[in-house]
């Protein structure tokens, strides 16, 4: 294990109330979101964009590693494996609020596909001086498929959930999330790219969309204290999910059966 850079990023972010409506209509929900009212769980993706100009980006359309406080290990895709949020108290909209980033962990260790970076970032989210939201960020770093390589077998999904609503998704969505949390990541909305580069089946359903659905889902019945996931196996944009709980424990299924993630809560 090598030892992490030691810097942190700070950002001030107002939290605009036209924002999370726009995020909502794009849901498909009902835009009633107004300055003063508490953010729905992990609506806080909505802000703190970090714009970079374009010499300031990898070839992926994120900000270009090394430059920042992510480290260059010379892995070029990335993914959002999963993370852990801790909900202490309310962000309220339109109110000012501070997000303070560290990294937590830089690793790079070999898996069975080669090698791989793991960056575990620590995100502590202010308002009023008081601490609201503790997020830990888990990134992986991995070299380009081998196109000759087998097709790793993803888990299959359990199937004794107590309850399951069905979501689905298009390149429209993708897009309009990619652009409201100002993330650049080109395997979202260039399908080329997605394919030929990365090779994917299609454009990636966002790792933190597919945890805010089931945020959303577990928080109309009580409250999030807590929220872990772990992204399992990629979702496709023209692919249905199931969303599913039971109890304490949540995942999301794709349509041939597998486990695209997994993740619990406390209430």
């Amino acid at each position: 294990m090598q030892d992490a850079p030691l810097a942190e990023h700070r950002q001030t972010d107002l939290m605009d109330p036209a924002r999370a409506r726009a995020f909502q209509v794009a849901l498909g929900s009902q835009p009633d979101i107004e300055a003063g009212v508490p953010l729905p769980p992990f609506f806080h993706q909505l802000y703190f964009w970090d714009p970079q100009p374009p010499e300031g980006l990898g070839r992926d359309g994120h900000p270009r590693v090394g430059q920042g406080l992510i480290p260059d290990m010379g892995l070029p895709r990335r993914m959002w494996a999963g993370g852990a949020l801790t909900f202490h108290a309310p962000l309220r909209a339109g109110d000012l609020a501070e997000k303070v980033s560290v990294v937590e962990r830089v690793e790079k260790k070999e898996g069975r596909s080669g090698p791989l970076g793991f960056v575990t970032l620590r995100h502590q989210i202010f308002q009023a001086g008081h601490l609201c939201v503790t997020e830990l960020h888990d990134l992986v770093y991995r070299e380009d498929p081998d196109p000759a390589a087998p097709r790793q077998v993803p888990p299959q999904a359990p199937v004794d959930e107590v309850f399951a609503e069905e979501v689905r998704f298009d390149s429209t969505l993708l897009f309009r999330y990619s652009a409201l949390t100002f993330n650049g990541h080109r395997i979202h909305y260039d399908l080329d790219y997605a394919r030929d580069v990365e090779g994917y089946d299609g454009l990636v359903v966002h790792g933190p969309l597919l945890a805010q659905h089931l945020m959303l889902m577990a928080s109309r019945k009580a409250p999030l204290k807590a929220f872990r996931f772990r992204a399992t196996a990629p979702l496709m944009h023209f692919e249905t999910a199931t969303l599913c709980q039971k109890g304490a424990d949540l995942w999301v299924r794709g349509p041939d059966g597998r486990q695209c993630m997994q993740a619990s809560i406390e209430t």
